[in-house]
């Protein structure tokens, strides 16, 4: 598997933990990079300052609505179809920014969302059964680890910057 396949599965599993903050963490790295393979592509808007500033303010607002107590399931239909479109999102960029076929990235993020969507919310269910405190405490416990994981997948990395073409001989 190649790296910016297992970027996808990181990120797209993100993609079910929240699904704002990996499109926005993938938009800013891309600001850093600005890979030419996106030029001329829908996705090229992800390079875009205003729209990596507009996606950070969407994953924040995210976190704060997470916590409250009207909001539905993660595994809802909508709002688990919204986590497939985030990953799916991410998968699509990173597999463009490779040369690599949009569909299989956008396949392969989406399934990873879907995979993050029900790991995360059996955890935080259980986490909030077993500790005792309030599902509000998990989440920005959740919060932490998302952010977490999402800055080792993105900053300091190169997720935005496309690999090397290996030579088939």
């Amino acid at each position: 598997m190649t790296k910016y396949q297992w970027q996808t599965i990181g990120l797209g599993t993100l993609a079910g933990f929240r699904s704002m903050t990996a499109p926005a963490l993938l938009s800013s790295n891309l600001l850093t990079y600005h890979p030419k393979a996106l030029a001329g592509s829908p996705l090229r808007y992800l390079q875009k300052p205003w729209v990596a500033q507009g996606l950070k303010l969407l994953a924040a607002g995210e976190m704060v609505g997470d916590k409250l107590p009207a909001t539905p399931d993660r595994i809802a239909p909508p709002i688990l179809l919204g986590r497939i479109v985030s990953g799916a999102l991410v998968g699509a960029a990173i597999f463009r920014i490779n040369h690599d076929k949009t569909l299989n990235g956008a396949v392969l993020g989406g399934l990873a969302a879907v995979a993050g969507t029900y790991l995360s919310f059996f955890l935080r269910k259980e986490a909030t059964q077993e500790s005792g405190l309030p599902s509000a405490v998990t989440g920005g416990f959740e919060d932490a680890l998302t952010l977490g994981m999402g800055l080792a997948l993105t900053k300091g990395t190169d997720v935005g910057k496309p690999q090397p073409r290996a030579w088939d001989l």
